[in-house]
């Protein structure tokens, strides 16, 4: 038990540095300097490393040992798609469940998400956007696919991270329909959020898409596949 707090500790600090841009892509995470780092022994962080690898975040590979994945269109689509047919079937289910204290929660995000996106506090923006979708999917009474939504959130945080810290408009319009499925969930109109989510999805995975695809500079920098 042990190993698995510290485990939990040292990965969610990689994790952290791996969507900053501390760790880019490509780069060798070596267990022994981690460790070394940390103060732990190897078994934690080879633990949390394994953790990063489910989440797309780390590649381990044979006689290589760990590195950060590399950026790939093709896996930001694939994480999206699933993002979109999970998703809205969680907000489905959980919406009707959400309590006063879970919408008091939501309006203190979406202010923090607003002061962020004043700020230009790019390190912010998908910490808030996890922790608001996450709180309102939470009551759908799925651990097993709200665990994997988790995880297609962060390894999406990277992409749209790159993306939004160029387009202002993208991040105002993430804004107003993060309002306005709070919105609707609030006075009971789940089909509609429901919908307004899909389209939120479809949309981010279309930005995203003909971003990469149009800025072969910064996907050369942040090495993108």
């Amino acid at each position: 038990m042990k190993n698995r707090t510290i485990a939990g500790s040292i990965g969610t600090e990689i994790r952290r540095r791996i969507l900053d841009g501390r760790y880019p892509a490509g780069s060798q995470l070596r267990q022994d300097g981690l460790a070394a780092e940390f103060g732990a022994s190897r078994i934690p962080v080879r633990e949390a490393l394994f953790q990063l690898e489910a989440e797309g975040l780390v590649r381990i590979l044979p006689h290589r040992g760990a590195m950060v994945a590399p950026l790939s269109p093709a896996d930001a689509a694939e994480a999206l798609e699933l993002r979109g047919a999970l998703e809205p079937r969680l907000l489905a289910l959980s919406a009707p469940r959400l309590t006063a204290d879970d919408f008091a929660r939501a309006d203190a995000l979406l202010e923090e998400y607003a002061a962020a996106l004043r700020a230009g506090a790019t390190a912010r923006w998908g910490a808030l956007n996890t922790e608001l979708h996450l709180l309102l999917y939470s009551r759908a009474e799925r651990p097993r696919a709200l665990g994997l939504v988790g995880s297609l959130l962060a390894e999406c945080d990277r992409y749209t991270r790159l993306q939004l810290s160029t387009d202002g408009a993208e991040l105002e319009r993430a804004d107003r329909e993060h309002r306005e499925i709070v919105r609707l969930c609030r006075n009971g109109h789940v089909s509609a959020a429901r919908a307004l989510l899909t389209d939120h999805i479809d949309h981010v995975a279309a930005a995203l898409m003909a971003f990469l695809g149009a800025a072969p500079g910064p996907a050369r920098e942040t090495g993108i596949v």
